[in-house]
């Protein structure tokens, strides 16, 4: 049976996830939802009804994202990971919302209404995430010292980086490499958490 991943809108609760998931269950797709704002379906070749389903949608309040949308915050997510993960940042002259505007070709207020209302989170949030995700990396590999990791993640100080770090993770950079099971979030489920 194919599937189909819906993108959603105004998905923000536990609550929104029962009623999608009903809804779409009701007109015949089983479905999955692993986080806010997504859905998977599975559907026969001849009965998948974008139309129905959208019209389902914004009866309960969701809107159906289009294609292009959806397509446009996999762009941003796969740009934000790659300036992190190619470790651009220390040579990035400028600030993210202008890099993302110029790169995605969109006002930086349009993208990031949009990601919030999908994802649930800012992408300001996400890119601090992501830059946590891979200090915690880093930090496992044991090659660079935090002063290095600072600087190739773009924070102007350690005492910076460490800050963000125990806000995210509630504990230093020092302590989560004394840990023997360290845990880390896959790089594609930053925002559901």
């Amino acid at each position: 049976m194919p599937t189909k991943i819906l993108k959603i809108k105004n998905m923000v609760c536990p609550r929104c996830i029962k009623v999608v998931k009903e809804e779409l269950e009701k007109l015949g797709y089983e479905t999955a939802i692993e986080r806010l704002g997504s859905a998977t379906i599975k559907y026969s070749d001849d009965k998948l009804d974008l139309n129905k389903i959208s019209q389902v949608l914004n009866k309960n309040g969701f809107e159906l994202l289009v294609e292009k949308n959806a397509k446009l915050i996999d762009e941003l997510k796969s740009l934000i990971i790659d300036l992190i993960y190619t470790e651009q940042l220390e040579e990035l002259n400028i600030n993210l919302s202008d890099y993302l505007s110029n790169k995605l070709n969109h006002d930086y207020s349009h993208i990031s209404t949009l990601f919030s209302s999908v994802e649930g989170i800012t992408v300001e949030k996400y890119f601090i995430m992501q830059k946590i995700e891979h200090v915690k990396e880093l930090l496992i590999y044991d090659e660079l010292s935090l002063s290095e990791i600072s600087y190739k993640l773009g924070y102007s100080n350690v005492q910076y980086l460490s800050t963000q770090f125990k806000k995210i993770t509630g504990m230093s950079p020092s302590e989560f490499k004394t840990l023997r099971n360290r845990a880390r979030i896959s790089i594609d489920k930053i925002s559901d958490t």
